[in-house]
């Protein structure tokens, strides 16, 4: 399990601003390709642009306005689903990992959490030239948040996510590492975005989080 051995073996915790573990090398091989190859439109030739929110995914007011599919917004965001699996095999394996007991059970000790209820979601996320995200705190219904780096095209490290205190100022970038991330609880003060920077080409993701809401991966007991 990739995941677990990085948890264990490869993670690091830290308490500022908020606690919170980097992982290394928690994708395999297979999974990393998967990420690198998901098919996400570019909002650049559409001329759509970033708020500082990923609204962008279901559009941004104007378009969504009285029209019940996003108008002109389209996904930017590909969520692994059980009607796409076949085209996920590695990334369908890695979401099988975190539904196993061995691992949600070791996530809720550390974060002091129960998660045997929850349901896993899963999304590759491509950011382009433009993106940026406000300093926020996730909706409590993520109970983990977790992003994991795919740095193909050597951007900058700088590009990874910034973590604020609690009257905002940024405290930390955690380095935008290809095959590294991070994954934390989500709390009143676990403030995180991203600043204005340049993206040369694209910055992948795979954005991880157990939910309280119904998915189609729901953990095992």
């Amino acid at each position: 399990m990739t995941f677990l051995n990085s948890i264990l073996n490869n993670s690091k915790e830290h308490n500022d601003p908020f606690k919170h573990w980097e992982l290394k090398e928690p994708l395999s091989k297979e999974a990393i390709n998967e990420i690198i190859e998901a098919d996400i439109p570019d909002h650049n030739e559409l001329k759509l642009k970033y708020d500082g929110t990923r609204a962008i995914d279901g559009g941004a007011p104007e378009f969504r306005e009285g029209i019940a599919d996003g108008g002109k917004a389209i996904k930017f965001r590909c969520f692994i689903t059980k009607e796409n699996t076949l085209k996920f095999p590695a990334l369908t394996k890695f979401i099988n990992e975190l539904q196993s007991k061995k691992i949600h059970s070791k996530i809720s000790e550390l974060i002091n959490k129960d998660l045997s209820n929850s349901y896993v979601r899963v999304e590759v996320i491509c950011d382009r030239k433009g993106f940026w995200l406000k300093p926020h705190c996730d909706i409590k219904e993520k109970l983990v948040s977790c992003l994991l780096f795919v740095n193909k095209f050597n951007e900058s490290e700088s590009l990874g996510t910034d973590f604020y205190n609690e009257k905002l100022k940024k405290v930390k970038t955690v380095p935008y590492k290809n095959n590294y991330g991070y994954f934390f609880s989500s709390g009143p003060n676990t403030w995180h975005g991203m600043e204005k920077k340049e993206i040369a080409k694209e910055r992948r993701c795979l954005q991880v989080n157990y939910v309280s809401f119904k998915t189609d991966w729901q953990v095992k007991s």
